[in-house]
């Protein structure tokens, strides 16, 4: 008789990818999310991204459908941002953490884990210490020092002299290999944030990751990017000794619109 072969493993469905509005203190925010087939709530702890500036929770897309496999995953488009409400002049870290927290009370979620990426990563450390019972672990993706923050948009010109540094910068941020049209959309999330954006470079400029980080107890992970790994910006006088390193040298600041793949199995071992 020949010889039988174990059944193959059942591939997973991929989960629903869906986007809705909550409120919060500001007014409504905008949430890009991911729930698995089977329902989502009783799988793995939920995930919850948070993008940088001046994008929005958009550059997770890509990111939602692989991660959202397992878990549920949130990425909301920060205040200001995307397709959220403003908060009030001059918000720094706190009032967005806060505003992110009010849909966490909406949501009732016992427990997440967090990501955030540059300016998000700093929303992400603050409202881990506000909630240190609630973030099981912390993911900063190239977290910004407050002597590297990031750059203020270029000012609008009426000849529109500006839109020209605005699309270089659209392609350094996506890379070389990135197709046209991933710059363009990049280009279309720095024009359109470009207000609340220049509030955030102040406000990374203004913030003291390194006293946060020390108040923290849960695990933690810093992923470097190629930009950080080439230069040997390791922020080392921000990040504690206790946390986990992980370098992806060949990877850019694009990587969750560019490479989701690779994001995802950077984090799996970590957030598993």
């Amino acid at each position: 008789m020949p010889k039988a072969h174990p059944p193959r493993p059942a591939a997973k469905s991929q989960p629903r990818v869906r986007r809705g509005y909550f409120e919060c203190r500001y007014g409504q925010l905008h949430v890009h999310n991911a729930i698995p087939s089977g329902g989502g709530f009783e799988e793995a702890t939920p995930l919850l991204c948070l993008h940088g500036s001046p994008h929005s929770g958009r550059v997770f897309a890509r990111f939602l459908a692989i991660a959202g496999v397992g878990r549920s995953v949130f990425a909301p488009d920060l205040p200001g941002f995307g397709d959220s409400d403003p908060p009030p002049p001059r918000a720094g870290v706190a009032e967005h953490a806060a505003a992110i927290g009010d849909f966490l009370d909406t949501m009732r979620l016992r427990q997440i884990d967090l990501l955030g990426h540059r300016f998000g990563a700093l929303v992400a450390a603050e409202l881990a210490a506000a909630r240190p019972t609630q973030v099981r672990r912390l993911v900063l993706v190239s977290p910004p020092a407050q002597d590297a923050a990031e750059p203020s948009p270029t000012p609008s010109a009426i000849d529109g002299n500006h839109l020209l540094e605005e699309w270089r910068r659209a392609l350094a941020y996506c890379g070389s290999n990135a197709p046209p049209e991933t710059a363009t959309a990049a280009m279309a999330e720095r024009l359109r944030n470009s207000a609340q954006a220049a509030v955030a470079a102040a406000a990374e400029r203004g913030y003291a990751l390194r006293t946060r980080l020390a108040q923290l107890s849960a695990p933690l992970l810093v992923l470097r990017l190629q930009d950080e790994v080439v230069a040997n910006r390791g922020q080392a006088h921000d990040i504690p000794a206790r946390a986990r390193v992980v370098e992806l040298p060949e990877r850019g600041a694009s990587v969750f619109e560019t490479a989701p793949e690779a994001a995802a199995q950077a984090l799996e071992s970590f957030l598993r």
